[in-house]
């Protein structure tokens, strides 16, 4: 239980930081006028910062490419810098929320297929009618706090 609650805040504090990055992303971005600028800037300080953890905590790795590693696995920085981009590009114009509850819909979708299916060597959790029942209020959540939500006109017309 102890770690339960350990990784659950580790993981809060991790998602609260998602939209502070988009916000601050895209404001870089649109003084820089470039989207793509920031996003390098973002990734540059986030390496620079990755490796000095890297060997303050564990050293000099003794390889990049461990014997039977699937290459798909080396894929992730394709979608960080996918979200990056996006990000930085879309946030300014869409709005912080809006970005970023499409980004939940989007996540909500692919953890439920990857948990489902085992993909990528993940442990299975079927999607059964009590997870399902729970990734639909959370969807309906999302839509809720979206600041671009019709409008339901009682009057029937």
């Amino acid at each position: 239980m102890a770690n339960f609650v350990m990784y659950a805040a580790i993981m809060l504090i991790a998602g609260i930081g998602i939209p502070i990055m988009a916000t601050l992303n895209g404001g870089l971005g649109t003084r820089l006028q470039s989207p793509a600028l920031a996003a390098a800037i973002l990734l540059f300080v986030g390496m620079v910062l990755a490796v000095t953890y890297l060997l303050v905590t564990e050293g000099v790795p003794k390889t990049l490419y461990p014997p039977n590693t699937p290459v798909y696995l080396y894929l992730g920085g394709f979608f960080v810098l996918f979200y990056i981009l996006t990000i930085t590009w879309v946030a300014p114009r869409f709005g912080v929320s809006n970005a970023i509850a499409f980004v939940l819909l989007g996540q909500l979708i692919a953890m439920s297929l990857i948990d489902h299916f085992g993909l990528f060597g993940a442990h299975k959790f079927t999607l059964n009618l009590q997870r399902l029942a729970g990734l639909g209020l959370m969807v309906l959540g999302v839509f809720l706090v979206l600041n671009k939500v019709p409008q339901i006109n009682s009057s029937g017309s």
